[in-house]
């Protein structure tokens, strides 16, 4: 993790896209709100400017030439654990979907407001940083069916085997976890694991739940402990 701990430094973001202007504009307003700002017009030099600055968070266009978004992304999920925020042009839901599968943890369709932009970046900074600043200790260990969750180690295991997580995989568990048994609903998850921001967008919670039922359920098609509540929301179900 490459959180800023100085409250003097900026937070560095990577932009990558391959139109110049849309680089310019964000940006422009970025450094502007107070980032510290660097740029890639494509894949590969996205990675090595991220494996460069460590940024904070990076920002990336899905449609670019040589390598695209996709590959991208999943080449820097392989060493890369800060916020990645999607830019595309496409609002197309399986576009999204696909994306947050990969690993991203965001998702803004052009064309887009800077204001919004920023936003999002500092909610996704806030995420981060809550996760490092959070004191789990005297939280229990959540035991449900073949898996539990040490809340205060930041562990899960299933059949006592340790599971890795994402990032956000494991801040959305942890929020069914420390609300065992009670229904959560779909604003209420997306603002505690997302930000205040958000509410509406519930295809992230359908993809999360979805990899964390393949992760962690017996049978995941036939879920026992993170279940559906048609509708409302979600729950995690403890015997």
């Amino acid at each position: 993790m490459t959180m800023n701990h100085d409250r003097q430094k900026k937070s560095g973001v990577l932009i990558v896209d391959d139109d110049p202007k849309i680089r310019r504009l964000v940006a422009t307003h970025l450094g502007q709100s107070g980032f510290e700002v660097f740029l890639a017009a494509n894949g590969e030099e996205a990675i090595y400017q991220a494996s460069l600055h460590q940024p904070d968070v990076v920002v990336l266009d899905l449609a670019m030439p040589g390598i695209d978004g996709f590959e991208t992304l999943s080449r820097l999920r392989e060493w890369y654990t800060d916020p990645v925020i999607i830019l595309s042009a496409t609002d197309q839901e399986r576009e999204k979907v696909r994306a947050l599968d990969i690993g991203a943890d965001d998702y803004i369709t052009k064309p887009f407001g800077t204001e919004e932009l920023a936003a999002r970046i500092r909610a996704a900074i806030r995420r981060a940083e809550r996760l490092l600043t959070t004191a789990d200790a005297a939280d229990p260990v959540v035991k449900a069916g073949s898996f539990e969750i040490d809340l205060a180690a930041r562990l899960v295991y299933r059949n006592e085997e340790e599971v890795r997580l994402t990032r956000t995989e494991y801040d959305l568990l942890r929020a069914l976890a420390v609300n065992v048994g009670k229904v959560m609903t779909h604003r209420q998850l997306l603002q505690s694991v997302w930000g205040p921001e958000y509410g509406e967008e519930t295809e992230y919670l359908r993809t999360f739940v979805k990899q964390l039922r393949r992760k962690l359920e017996e049978d995941p098609s036939r879920p026992k402990q993170i279940l559906t509540e048609p509708g409302v929301g979600y729950r995690l179900f403890v015997e």
